[in-house]
């Protein structure tokens, strides 16, 4: 069982992180939060971990078809898509699995808004590895 749609980019973490939300909006995603995690760790812990940010990615047409089914399904929104540095010249791009929702919530009329936003999700996470 997967929770994650994955890719590794042939590119720095700056270019990564540029690259991701115009690709998102390609397939009709806009980016509602942007998070700094290392940054964040790093002021509240003093820890020191690779440069990391965690996108919400929301399509307001499947969010709220989502919610529709599945009034409780926004504590899985928005989409989290990571932009995650391995080492200088590879940065790994994950987005959550929509089909997780389906199996946590165990509710089947999620089922076709899931497919949906995998689709685009992969999409736009194919087209990031292969415009290398």
């Amino acid at each position: 069982m997967t929770h994650s749609l994955s890719t590794t980019l042939e590119l720095g973490f700056a270019q990564a992180l540029e690259a991701t939300p115009t690709q998102l909006a390609e397939v009709g995603f806009g980016i509602l939060t942007e998070i700094d995690l290392a940054g964040t760790l790093k002021a509240k812990l003093g820890a020191d971990i690779a440069p990391q940010v965690i996108l919400g990615a929301c399509r307001p047409p499947l969010a709220l078809a989502a919610i529709e089914a599945e009034p409780s399904i926004g504590v899985f929104l928005p989409c989290n898509v990571v932009v995650r540095s391995v080492d200088a010249q590879h940065t790994v791009v994950e987005a959550i699995d929509p089909d997780a929702m389906v199996r946590l919530t165990d509710n089947e009329t999620l089922a076709t808004v899931a497919t949906d936003a995998r689709e685009r999700l992969s999409k736009a996470l194919q087209a990031l590895g292969s415009g290398q």
